[in-house]
């Protein structure tokens, strides 16, 4: 089995913190996610995750104006610039203070950022625009000014149009304007005149005017005006000419503004408080457009995009991100993550979808291709501990800490069937036989397994034994047997279709937490709180083999820890193990950062997994830093530094009376600690998924083809000008520019070269290509059959390569897996997308032909009339003297 598993995509969180960003052509839109950046195309709805990685979570993040460079910081004030298009990190950078508000020029070649109360301008990169290729001509960080002048925080920056001037937002109750160089006759500015701090500040598209709003919704109005003397001439020159407020609104909304955002162009202005409200003004008439609620969640950030048709919202304390279009008053994207931690998670038969549940009750249905969750079932009450697929992926069953087990038709998308214990319990884990027909479940207070028919959801049968709670729960692949595990450091072996219902006890050593059965069903594996792993022949009921893996898990401290990561306790133990699908490996992972991947016949580690470097959570980090413990031993990092407590309503003391000892029930914190609750395996056993702190991060074996540039077998006449001269040529050899552009492996020029083969050249050009590129050819097509417009094109190609190579690609097939599938799922996209089309038209058709024939007066229906008649009625309109006639559209 191969385990050359990367990091793919991050599913289950959909916003984390900071700004919205879309991309220039208004077609994607960049959110943060914690430590990462996930990019959502609106238009193709897909989403994929950037691959590099901040160390702390991303605050603030801005594309330049041509979408070719994007620049990301985190919380500590560390920046990491990368080439958008690309998705390559290619320069890291410190401010060595946090950032409050960053801001790219609509020129490109300067951006500011906001260091607390002093503004530092910096020259970008440049991009020579002669270049076809438009490589990079990369030079590090320049400063190029630093502004100072406000008396509190920035907290927002905003450009001209020109990329002269930009403004500046602080706490400090007001807005300064600033010229990037000096001007002459120019001198800072300040705007003053607001009663709380100001949030936002934009120029108008004219720059003749600058708007400004504050956090207790007053938008104010500025323009360059003179002040006339009462006794002066008008004739005479206007003295003491600045920027004065000539038009104030307020919003007179009984919450505060978090956060707006201005489009000059159309003069819209979108505005969002605290209570999930936003509303949208024409200004300067101060006309209200709409006004809605996103949720009763304080909305975070805004955005619009070039050209002010799509509104971006999100929502840190819900994880909600909407994409609204208010001509239409529809939702582009409306997506949402999980409100607590995800427990469990289940991959469909087909690999296709992934559900998770988590501990806000909720069940959400990931699409693996899109990224994007496509159903929430919302009936459970309270917590979801386990789930699982049948055989045939057509239902879905579910336990719940509400004491229910319930079953979901996957094909409709409905609960067709609760099973409950005669006395109220809360299930833990549940299993289903392979035929569907019974589904077992068990719970923490009660020592018994219970069994219900799925057809009749009748109560069959309570299995005793165990001595304590029960944790897993899981039936053989064939059907034979029932396998539970309890902290009574017991596993016992059902029968459970046997007259008997006979059970045999397995004892350990510590108390079980998972267990998980062999595909073959000939071996089981149990994980005990000691953090070693076992492993039982089910025939002979005898352990054939066991592993510590406490030295493997161990690692990452937490905030208030004395220890290192190696001797901290709590985390030496596997809550979640899982076999391969050939069962030669086995996935273990538990509350750490790290998920190890064994070798099931020589128990040794193959590889480990680092969940999250992300020191934003707990437990991510390896050694104690002293400068960061107070002189009362506290960690810094627990004092809240935000200094956002300054309102009444932040600073009533809400815990619970008469709590003096002990921890108090309501106390919350902010940082969240990394573990891992469940680990799976796709079907198909070329990706496996885990639900972690972070959310779904799937890795994968299957090359999606955002690799970074990585060229092959060069020599000096390889090169971008040599290959374009070849399609220039009167006669071009496309084979050698195909095999030139696959040696350079460059996405750009391949795809050029690809597309510039004549319709008639494929046969050939596909018999003569060497073996070697075989691979390379196959992930081609597979992405144009997915993202590419010119479908009969990639059909014929696909079709040649097949008839001509599909022999060595069978006898090679292990080799091509990956490739294969990228084929496999454009040729399903093109099939699902043709089939919906198909039936679309055929209900059309359908619908016209069954409309009976609709008259006007006297006329009859063009289906009921004669071609002279029509002719005459035609000849009678242009006249005017008949009416018009309706007939069959």
């Amino acid at each position: 089995m191969k385990t050359e598993f990367k990091f793919s995509n991050l599913l289950g969180t959909v916003y984390g913190r900071g700004n919205l960003v879309f991309t220039p052509d208004g077609n994607s839109l960049l959110s943060p996610v914690g430590n990462r950046v996930s990019v959502f195309n609106l238009t193709k709805n897909t989403s994929y995750t950037l691959p590099f990685a901040h160390r702390r979570n991303i605050s603030h993040l801005d594309l330049t104006a041509d979408g070719k460079l994007l620049l990301t910081v985190d919380e500590d004030g560390r920046a990491i610039l990368s080439i958008f298009t690309r998705r390559i990190a290619i320069y890291h950078f410190s401010f060595k203070t946090p950032v409050s508000a960053l801001a790219f020029s609509p020129s490109g070649k300067h951006f500011i950022v906001g260091l607390g109360r002093k503004i530092q301008a910096w020259k970008t990169p440049s991009i020579p625009g002669g270049d076809a290729n438009g490589e990079l001509e990369f030079a590090p960080f320049i400063l190029h000014r630093e502004y100072a002048g406000h008396f509190d925080d920035v907290r927002h920056l905003s450009w001209s149009g020109d990329s002269r001037f930009f403004l500046s937002s602080s706490k400090d109750l007001t807005s300064r304007i600033w010229s990037l160089d000096p001007e002459e006759g120019f001198d800072p500015t300040v705007l003053s005149g607001h009663r709380q701090q100001v949030r936002n500040a934009w120029f108008s598209a004219s720059q003749e005017a600058i708007y400004t709003v504050s956090e207790d919704g007053a938008l104010f109005r500025w323009e360059f005006v003179p002040k006339q003397q009462d006794d002066q001439d008008e004739t005479e020159e206007p003295i003491d000419e600045r920027w004065r407020i000539v038009q104030r609104n307020y919003f007179m909304q009984n919450a505060k503004l978090k956060c707006a955002t201005f489009h000059p162009q159309t003069g819209l202005l979108t505005v969002c408080f605290d209570n999930g409200l936003f509303s949208l003004y024409e200004v300067p008439s101060f006309s209200n457009i709409h006004s809605l609620s996103l949720a009763s969640s304080p909305i975070s950030a805004v955005s619009t995009n070039k050209t002010g048709e799509w509104l971006a919202l999100g929502s840190s304390k819900t994880g909600h991100l909407l994409v609204w279009e208010h001509a239409s008053e529809s939702n582009i994207l409306k997506q949402s993550s999980h409100l607590d931690t995800m427990t469990t998670l289940s991959y469909s038969p087909d690999s296709t979808r992934i559900i998770t549940g988590a501990d806000d009750g909720l069940i959400k249905i990931w699409d693996v291709s899109s990224g994007f969750h496509i159903a929430t079932f919302t009936e459970h009450t309270s917590a979801v501990t386990a789930s699982t697929y049948s055989k045939r992926g057509n239902i879905l069953f579910t336990s719940s800490l509400d004491g229910s087990v319930r079953a979901w038709d996957m094909l409709r998308y409905r609960n067709f069937r609760t099973f409950t214990a005669p006395t109220r319990l809360s299930f833990s884990c549940l299993a289903i036989d392979p035929s569907a027909e019974i589904v077992c479940a068990a719970s923490h207070d009660s020592f018994d397994v219970h069994l219900w028919s799925v057809q009749t959801g009748a109560l069959l049968d309570r299995l005793s034994g165990h001595e304590g709670p029960i944790s897993t729960l899981a039936f053989t692949p064939d059907g034979r047997y029932l396998v539970s595990g309890s902290w009574d450091r017991t596993i016992r072996v059902w029968s459970v279709f046997d007259r008997s219902q006979t059970s045999e006890a397995l004892q350990l050593t510590s108390d079980l937490l998972c267990v998980a059965v062999r595909p073959d069903s000939a071996q089981i594996a149990a994980s005990t709180l000691d953090g070693s792993i076992s492993f039982w022949n089910l025939n002979t009921s005898i352990q054939e083999s066991g592993l510590d893996g406490r030295r493997d898990v161990s690692g990452g401290r937490t905030l208030t820890s004395r220890r290192t990561a190696a001797s901290t306790p709590g985390t030496k133990s596997f809550n979640s193990i899982t076999y391969s699908s050939d069962g030669s490996c086995l996935l273990a992972a538990g509350s750490s950062k790290y998920i190890c991947l064994y070798a099931t016949s020589t128990l040794t580690l193959i590889k480990k997994f680092t969940v999250s470097i992300n020191l934003s959570l707990d437990g991510t980090q390896e050694f104690l830093n002293s400068s960061a413990i107070m002189s009362n031993g506290l960690p810094r990092d627990m004092i809240d530094t935000e200094g956002e407590a300054s309102d009444l309503e932040e600073r009533i003391d809400r815990s619970l009376p008469g709590v003096k000892r002990g921890k108090d029930a309501t106390a919350r914190t902010l940082r969240h600690e990394v573990r891992v609750t469940g680990v799976e395996f796709s079907p198909a056993g070329r990706s496996f998924c885990a639900c972690s702190t972070e959310g779904l991060l799937i890795y994968s074996l299957d090359n999606s083809g955002n690799e970074d540039f990585d060229p092959f077998d060069l020599d000096i006449d390889v090169t971008p000008q040599n290959i374009r001269a070849i399609l220039k040529q009167a006669e071009p050899v496309h084979l050698k520019a195909l095999v030139m552009a696959f040696r350079l492996n460059d996405r750009q020029l391949i795809r050029q070269v690809y597309q510039a083969v004549p319709y008639g050249s494929i046969p050939l050009v596909v018999r003569e290509l060497p073996r070697v590129y075989l691979g390379r050819l196959l992930m081609l097509l597979g992405q144009q059959m997915e993202n590419g417009p010119h479908l009969e094109f990639t059909l014929l190609w696909v079709s040649e390569v097949l008839s001509i190579h599909g022999r060595y690609i069978k006898e090679k097939q292990g080799d091509f897996a990956g490739e294969l599938r990228a084929v496999l799922r454009g040729v399903d996209g093109i099939g699902r997308t043709v089939r919906n089309l198909s039936e679309r038209n055929a209900f059309e058709i359908e619908y016209l032909c069954q409309q009976k024939p609709m008259t006007n007066g006297t006329h009859k229906s063009i289906g009921n009339r004669s071609s002279e008649d029509v002719a005459e009625f035609e000849a009678m309109d242009e006249d005017g003297e008949e009416g018009d006639w309706i007939g069959v559209e």
